[in-house]
């Protein structure tokens, strides 16, 4: 499903069950004392990433942590990875071809009014209480949720800085069957961690209706 949110040059991979996969020696040292859900669902992905690696070439490789706990890709390679209940995935894509890549799934069932007012700015709870009212049975909210942290994730590949949920204005359409884009403004001023202008942020979302995928690139 990720990859109906995602351009063609993103490779992908996900599944909705845990196999018993093997992982590294380094990367089984990071999740040594987690809980054993924890451990499959982390085994789970980095599977998905090997997957979508290997569709672009990439022979497998361990796929450590950063200090954010953000995935360490191979050198020119961007991509992320994200497991919900029920569904697990991973997207990769070559650096030459896109600078940023985060992606996210969430259930699609209704946020919480204490989330919602912690995740979106008043302006966009209004625009989708109007897209509510229009289409009642997409759980708008958990959309902007799940589409905040895809960009959170794209983000902070290019800046390596943190963006708070009120630090972007999004905004949404439906477009597609089940599914649609959005755009993002950021509010806070910040430079790539090579010191150019940060360019825009494009994104999809899509849900079969028990699950919401969302995908940010940056070209």
């Amino acid at each position: 499903m990720i990859e109906r949110v995602l351009p063609p040059e993103v490779a992908t991979a996900w599944t909705t069950g845990d196999p018993d996969v093997p992982l590294f020696p380094e990367e089984a040292a990071l999740v040594a004392g987690a809980v054993p859900s924890r451990r499959r669902e982390f085994a789970t992905g980095r599977h998905c990433a090997r997957l979508a690696l290997a569709r672009l070439g990439v022979p497998a490789t361990a796929i450590t942590t950063g200090d954010r706990g953000q995935p360490v890709w191979p050198n020119g390679i961007v991509g992320s990875i994200t497991h919900c209940a029920g569904y697990r995935a991973a997207a990769a894509a070559r650096r030459d071809r896109l600078r940023a890549v985060g992606i996210d799934a969430e259930p699609h069932r209704p946020l919480p009014a204490e989330v919602t007012d912690m995740v979106l700015l008043p302006e966009e709870q209004a625009d989708l209480a109007r897209l509510a009212a229009a289409d009642p049975a997409v759980h708008w909210p958990a959309i902007a949720f799940s589409a905040k942290e895809s960009l959170y994730k794209a983000w902070f590949t290019l800046t390596e800085r943190w963006l708070g949920f009120h630090d972007a204005r999004l905004r949404f359409d439906r477009s597609f069957d089940r599914g649609g884009s959005f755009t993002a403004e950021i509010g806070i001023a910040a430079h790539t961690i090579e010191g150019t202008r940060v360019p825009p942020f494009a994104g999809n979302w899509h849900t079969d209706g028990s699950v919401i995928v969302t995908a940010v690139t940056a070209e």
